[in-house]
């Protein structure tokens, strides 16, 4: 598969009848193969609680505000023993123009082509509205296997609704309440059903999926307006993600699968992420959700791409980003976005790798990479950098190694005399990766100064060529390994 595209193949393991009567295994690539369910439907009827609800995570932003949800998200869900791809979409609205609600309803368009099952949902509440009937009419045309869903269907408000969905002519709808998990017996029963009948087309006797190691989890963040979503378009080779000079149309930290030469990824495109006190300030409530949900997409991403806007200097909302990610203990580079806009781009490049040396003493090192996300200029460079960055993120070091480093940097610089006293460095070994987290023991460790602390920390980084990621020292007394007395942590 060539490096940027979609990871679309599944590998299916099928028993197929031989001309001779007799089964035989047979391995073959089949595109798309996967069953897809998408759940559709007005604003605010309760899509993403749903989607919530049936993959058992809180992974969507959930809210009354309406329109909160803006991209395409994706998840793996299974109802019994079925398996299948679950898309939260946005709000459908009757919109053709160029405004981001037009190109919120083609990602949802988009998503009914690739469904094999659609769950439509209404708002009980509500009843049917003619947004309820326009779209109606869409998914009939579509030819699509469809579930009707009643949505906040829980008491008597929700009954005259319930029974005006029939006049959808899209069959009997099941009345739920998503939110109190009342009815969710019969959507899992739907689709139950439907993946059944499904697989018998597909095999007429087993099916199994072959299950890959598990993604390189990477994290795209940054101020609004960056080029996040751009980014991410680019090295999936479409327009997945809603783009416009609009800042802040990315609500969500949308996750999305591909494969890069022989990598798999997993992406997170995340909100824009603005000063906590300008957000406080404009009371923005879909705001404060976006910037929590991308917050939370650094803590379980492995790798995070801070994404910078060549036009503007590091400012201090980019220091706050990286000095979370630096405490999370992730591995970050710096791609600085719309490198095509910039004149003088050696003397440019310069600023941003001394700025970063500057700022960010904490990640001594860190891969500053030059990138278009409208040309793709750079793009491979960026890439390159991530798995290398990540190798580091990962590496280990023998404890024999890290001994002969310690006696060679005391014997360079020997830790200070306090009260007379010596400190002794006596031992060194690697307690962990991810990051790289080491143990030292020594005479006195409360008193080991944060000067030789920091030169323990950049020798490592030099000595093993460890750079760019966060790097951890436990010192803790005693005499050898065995002995524990105090522990904390150098960052």
């Amino acid at each position: 598969m060539s490096a940027g595209s979609r990871l679309d193949q599944k590998y299916v393991l099928i028993l197929y009848p031989l001309h001779t009567g007799q089964k035989g295994l047979l391995k073959r690539t089949i595109m798309n193969e996967e069953l897809t369910v998408a759940i559709i439907g007005r604003p605010n009827v309760g899509k993403s609680t749903l989607f919530n609800r049936i993959v058992g995570k809180r992974l969507a932003l959930v809210n009354d505000i309406p329109g909160l949800t803006r991209d395409r998200r994706e998840a793996q869900a299974k109802v019994g023993k079925y398996s299948f791809l679950l898309i939260d979409t946005a709000g459908l609205e009757d919109a053709r123009d160029n405004s981001i609600e037009a190109r919120m309803r083609e990602q949802t368009e988009a998503a009914i082509i690739d469904a094999d099952l659609i769950i439509f949902v209404m708002d009980a509440r509500t009843g049917v509205t003619p947004i309820d009937e326009i779209f109606a009419e869409q998914v009939r045309v579509s030819g699509k296997e469809l579930v009707l869903v009643a949505n906040k269907s829980e008491g008597r408000a929700g009954e005259a609704g319930f029974y005006e969905a029939f006049g959808l002519g899209l069959g009997e709808p099941l009345a739920i309440s998503a939110e109190h998990n009342e009815g969710m017996a019969d959507i899992y029963g739907a689709i139950e059903d439907f993946a059944a009948s499904r697989t018998r087309l597909d095999a007429a006797d087993d099916l199994v999926t072959i299950i890959k190691d598990r993604p390189l989890q990477i994290a795209i963040v940054g101020r609004p307006n960056s080029g996040k979503s751009t980014l991410v378009n680019h090295l999936l080779g479409e327009d997945r993600m809603i783009t416009g000079p609009e800042a802040g149309i990315t609500r969500d930290s949308i996750a999305v699968d591909l494969q890069w030469n022989d990598k798999r990824i997993r992406l997170f495109d995340t909100a824009g992420i603005r000063r906590k006190s300008r957000v406080a300030r404009e009371r923005v409530k879909a705001e404060q959700l976006s910037v929590s949900d991308a917050l939370r997409a650094i803590r379980f991403a492995e790798i995070v791409v801070i994404l910078l806007d060549a036009t503007h200097p590091l400012e201090k909302q980019d220091l706050t980003i990286s000095d979370l990610i630096f405490r999370e203990g992730r591995a970050p580079i710096i791609a600085v976005n719309k490198w095509d806009l910039v004149k003088d781009k050696p003397k440019r490049i310069k600023e941003l790798r001394e700025e970063a040396t500057r700022l960010l003493p904490q990640m001594r090192g860190i891969a500053v990479v030059p990138v278009s996300a409208k040309t793709g200029q750079g793009i491979d460079g960026m890439v390159q950098n991530i798995f290398s960055t990540y190798e580091a993120w990962n590496l280990r070091i023998s404890t024999a190694k890290l001994n002969r480093y310690l006696r060679d940097a005391v014997d360079a610089h020997s830790p200070p005399a306090l009260k007379g006293r010596r400190l002794k460095m006596r031992y060194m070994t690697q307690f962990n990766a991810r990051p790289p987290t080491f143990i030292l023991f020594c005479s006195r460790p409360d008193e080991v100064p944060e000067s030789y602390k920091r030169y323990l920390i950049n020798g490592i980084r030099e000595e093993f060529n460890i750079h760019g990621v966060p790097i951890r020292i436990h010192i803790r007394a005693g005499d050898n390994p065995y002995h524990d007395k105090k522990d904390r942590t150098i960052n």
